[in-house]
């Protein structure tokens, strides 16, 4: 569990993120509306070395930031009901970047094989403060969620 106390600390794990981040790592967000996700995801891409202006993705589904370290495919599938299957998510699961997802768990049965789960939870008494927790679905997620855990403790 990673207790983030602002949204500067928010950024900052996000910035780790990126940084530990290898091709084919799938990231699927979770949380309310307001608990971080694409404050996160402007820190993951601070993170590989992309300057540009991250929106969140809602109408898009998918936007593609190619200019960092590594690819990165930020994706809201908040409002996919039918149709995963036609968007050829696998080619950006399996492919040479990073996937971020937020309300990854819309996709059922289109999800990853293989993804880090981070679960961002809102303080009932303080609106600042989130609590992450990583919850790991596979070998290659496994190993993400350490790289980011082992860099958190390193810079607390």
């Amino acid at each position: 569990m990673i207790t983030l106390v602002d949204t500067a600390a928010t950024e900052k794990l996000g910035k780790m993120i990126g940084a530990a981040a290898t091709p084919s790592d799938n990231l699927v967000l979770t949380g309310d509306l307001g608990a971080g996700k694409t404050t996160l995801t402007k820190g993951i891409a601070l993170g590989l070395g992309i300057d540009q202006m991250i929106k969140s993705p809602t109408y898009t589904i998918i936007r593609e930031y190619q200019q960092g370290s590594l690819p990165l495919y930020h994706m809201d599938v908040y409002r996919i009901e039918s149709g995963a299957d036609d968007l050829g998510l696998d080619d950006y699961f399996e492919g040479d970047g990073l996937s971020v997802i937020e309300w990854g768990k819309q996709l059922g049965e289109y999800m990853p094989e293989d993804y880090l789960e981070l679960i961002l939870s809102k303080d009932d008494q303080n609106e600042n403060l989130r609590r992450v927790s990583l919850n790991a679905n596979g070998k290659q997620a496994e190993d993400f969620k350490a790289r980011i855990l082992e860099a958190w403790s390193a810079n607390e």
